[in-house]
């Protein structure tokens, strides 16, 4: 099921192929049985050599130090990395281009470029309680001097218990949007709780309150309204990753069931020889391999500079397709286990918790629906 990539893509693939199975899976079952949590020796180890290997430069220009890797590398990596359950591949923290895009010199220098050596954390505090994946914003930014006076409640700030920063959307007095830089020990910001999910990983999800926190206006992302256009850099980048992570854990899954079957003996013949279950594997081969197609089109797209809403669409249905498609592997690999697919020791086990949640972040499987829709609506099948 090899997709013919450009050299260096391939080359990136092999890399963070490597890097999955000899640093990150081995390491599965201590985080599942540990609250998310591997030895904090191996946690460093893991950074340290994501960083050596250069995977927090990937969407950094050349001009700040990044390797300015195209879409199809990045994929190629994600990808790869989303063979590893218990979010062990989150050991890095990943600059993307739209903030040299968006962010002051000063700004870069004291957030943006620590991030990529590995010195600061961030965490993005977008979603609130009532909207879900409407982009409509109830935290207030209201001016004060020198800068804006913050109020409000963020949900769901996934890695803010490693971050010492958050990219923060609130709605200014006139109604638009604005991107600004919170420090996490700011005066105001508390936690209000830290639910439990589904998935057993190291980084959490908190809900968070801001009351009266000062922002300066050093801290503001770009110009007033800005904010939402950003974030939309933001999510179609993390859309395209979903996706990308979507394939990997769904290959990684055909793989671990087809050996189980091979290996399983009945009635004197192998499992895999049974129909139900080569049904069971057909489809979900023919499924991965329509995903990978529309997300490596996708990602060669974007490189070659496509119309930017016809990259939003794109975005929208791969990480649709792909997100449940992977679910529906999730699913298939359990059943293929049997009583062993729902220990949490196993691969497929961990992967049919931690995959549904891919169908719900940055913009649910509905949402992806209505932006195609909308797309199709106004620009018609062909200028899609």
């Amino acid at each position: 099921m090899d997709i013919a990539l450009p050299e260096d893509a391939a080359c990136w693939r092999e890399t963070a192929r490597r890097f999955a199975q000899e640093e990150l899976i081995p390491n599965e079952i201590e985080a599942e049985m540990n609250n998310g949590l591997i030895a904090p020796d191996k946690r460093a180890h893991h950074q340290r050599l994501a960083l050596e290997l250069g995977f927090s430069r990937m969407d950094v220009p050349k001009a700040h130090g990044g390797l300015e890797l195209g879409m199809t590398g990045q994929v190629a990596v994600w990808e790869q990395l989303g063979r590893v359950t218990n979010g062990l591949c989150w050991c890095f923290c990943e600059p993307q281009q739209w903030m040299f895009e968006a962010c002051t010199p000063d700004q870069l220098q004291r957030y943006v470029l620590p991030l990529m050596r590995g010195e600061r954390h961030d965490c993005y505090a977008i979603t609130e309680a009532e909207p879900g994946s409407q982009e409509v914003i109830n935290t207030t930014a209201t001016r004060c001097p020198g800068g804006y006076r913050v109020n409000g409640e963020k949900w769901y700030v996934t890695g803010a218990n490693f971050a010492d920063f958050m990219w923060l959307q609130a709605r200014l007095d006139s109604g638009a949007s604005a991107l600004l830089l919170v420090d996490m020990d700011s005066p105001g910001l508390e936690i209000v709780r830290t639910p439990l999910f589904s998935h057993t990983f190291a980084s959490h999800h908190p809900i968070y309150r801001l009351a009266d926190v000062v922002v300066p206006d050093g801290n503001r992302v770009g110009s007033d309204g800005a904010g939402l256009h950003y974030m939309r850099s933001w999510f179609r980048h993390e859309r395209m990753m979903i996706a990308a992570r979507c394939c990997g854990a769904a290959a990684r899954l055909i793989e671990e069931a087809h050996a189980f079957a091979q290996g399983r003996m009945l009635d004197g013949e192998p499992l895999s020889s049974k129909q139900a279950i080569q049904f069971m594997l057909a489809d979900s081969v023919t499924e991965l391999w329509a995903a990978r197609l529309m997300t490596y089109e996708a990602a060669s797209a974007h490189d070659q500079g496509a119309d930017l809403k016809s990259l939003h669409g794109r975005c929208s249905m791969v990480k649709l397709y792909a997100s449940e498609m992977a679910n529906r592997v999730a699913d298939r690999a359990v059943q293929i286990f049997g009583g062993r697919g729902y220990m949490r020791e196993n691969v497929a086990e961990r992967f049919f918790r931690e995959l549904r949640v891919d169908r719900i972040w940055e913009g649910t499987s509905e949402i992806q629906r209505l932006i195609i829709a909308g797309h199709l609506n106004r620009r018609g099948l062909r200028d899609m």
